[in-house]
């Protein structure tokens, strides 16, 4: 059975950061002090996702106004296609429905096609091919992303711009 263990504290966010660290690219992440500061903000959640007792991933999510940003989403190596994901995605949008999140445009590599397919699959849609992730930091890229949600947006301006402005302090 899938749960959510949120992690309140810096010692226990610590833990998953080496497996963040070595899972996005450089671009792609926070430095260790921007990811262990999020137990301190109070519209994170930093969940560890167990299995029964055991932990087999984690994710980051925002509490944005009336919806919610998946902002790192990971099922560790050795639990990857045994279907957890999926369960995942679909106990994570019971009690969080309507989410966006970015992702990696197909066109990258094999994985990233496989993983724009596996959030279609799993009720999300592209709702912006030419989605700009900020830097998360001065030294690092903006990143060209797509962003997808698995909700009707009305203003999605309004959406990017709140994303901007509260998880990325733009």
């Amino acid at each position: 059975m899938i749960w959510f263990e949120e992690l309140q504290n810096r010692k226990k966010i610590s833990r998953i950061f080496s497996v963040y660290e070595r899972t996005f690219p450089e671009d792609e992440r926070r430095n260790k002090e921007q990811f262990l500061s999020l137990s301190e903000n109070p519209d994170v959640y930093v969940f560890s996702i167990k299995n029964d007792e055991i932990s087999i991933g984690y994710l980051i999510l925002w509490e944005i106004n009336d919806f919610y940003f998946l902002e790192h989403f990971e099922v560790f190596e050795e639990f990857r296609n045994q279907k957890f994901g999926s369960e995942i995605l679909a106990e994570l949008q019971e009690k969080y429905p309507k989410i966006l999140l970015e992702s990696e445009p197909e066109t990258l590599n094999d994985t990233a096609e496989k993983r724009i397919e596996f959030y279609e699959r799993n009720g999300f849609s592209i709702i912006d091919r030419n989605y700009i992730q900020p830097a998360y930091s001065p030294e690092k890229n903006n990143l060209t992303l797509y962003l997808m949600s698995n909700f009707e947006t009305e203003n999605q301006e309004l959406l990017i711009s709140k994303i901007y402005e509260i998880v990325y302090n733009k």
